[in-house]
């Protein structure tokens, strides 16, 4: 353990999977005291058996009921909250807007940004009164979806659009008490996400046998990065080596950008 994040309190929100327990587990390696608030109830036990020094919170993160709670809660324990991270999300599994029914637009769009861009909002707003008492930081996850077209459906390449701007907005809107800066994953080995519910798609997930050749296919690096890997940068963006660092984002995909 080098200790990049000794002492700090910090809540992660989507927890229980992928990058969210990539973070988990890299904050408490760095010496953080985490937190977790998270959906889903298989996943709330998990946490709370595998990492028994976590508190876990079992809540909705796209309702301000629950990202209050978890706040609430963290205060209480520890006394405080220094650091802020968001990893909900939901996909489309790159539905085009011309093969989404009309009569499932509304629903489906409702669907995407409560949970990809809405839930950030309200665990931001919970978290805004705590992080400006500590002078503390967020970090939210943006996509590889918001900077390259085909990495998404329409909806979901929109949702990260939107919190691409977040990003942008927050850091500009909340200094100089608190820091915002985000991090933008590339594809990722053995997540969770699942699709939305109003178009059926709740029974896929982005995973299978071969999906680590995939992922290094698409990137120039050549590497299938797993939520442990993006973890690493949560950890720079939430220390204090990273104290003059705010509006900006780590791009945690391969080397997508690099140009030929």
């Amino acid at each position: 353990m080098s200790g990049w994040l000794d002492g700090k309190r910090a809540l992660v929100v989507g927890a229980g999977s992928g990058i969210g327990r990539g973070v988990v587990d890299a904050f408490r390696v760095e010496g953080a005291l985490v937190g977790a608030l998270e959906i889903d109830e298989g996943k709330c036990e998990a946490l709370a058996k595998d990492c028994p020094d976590v508190l876990v919170v079992a809540g909705d993160a796209t309702t301000a009921q629950a990202n209050s709670r978890a706040v609430e809660a963290m205060v209480a324990r520890y006394g405080g909250l220094d650091v802020l991270v968001t990893c909900v999300g939901i996909f489309d599994f790159y539905r085009p807007l011309a093969e989404i029914d009309t009569e499932l637009l509304d629903e489906a769009f409702d669907e995407m940004f409560a949970v990809n861009v809405k839930s950030h909002l309200h665990s931001v707003k919970a978290a805004i009164p705590a992080l400006r008492e500590s002078g503390g930081n967020i970090v939210l996850t943006e996509s590889t979806s918001a900077y390259y077209p085909g990495r998404g459906g329409t909806l979901y390449v929109a949702s990260k659009f939107a919190v691409r701007g977040l990003v942008a907005t927050l850091g500009y809107e909340l200094a100089p008490e608190i820091r915002v800066n985000g991090v933008a994953p590339g594809g990722t080995l053995h997540t969770d996400l699942r699709g939305l519910s109003s178009l059926g798609l709740t029974g896929r997930r982005l995973d299978g046998p071969d999906r680590a050749t995939e992922l290094s296919g698409r990137n120039p690096l050549g590497v299938a990065l797993s939520g442990d890997d993006h973890a690493w940068s949560y950890v720079f963006l939430a220390s204090d080596r990273a104290r003059g660092i705010s509006g900006r984002v780590v791009h945690s995909d391969g080397g997508m950008g690099i140009k030929a």
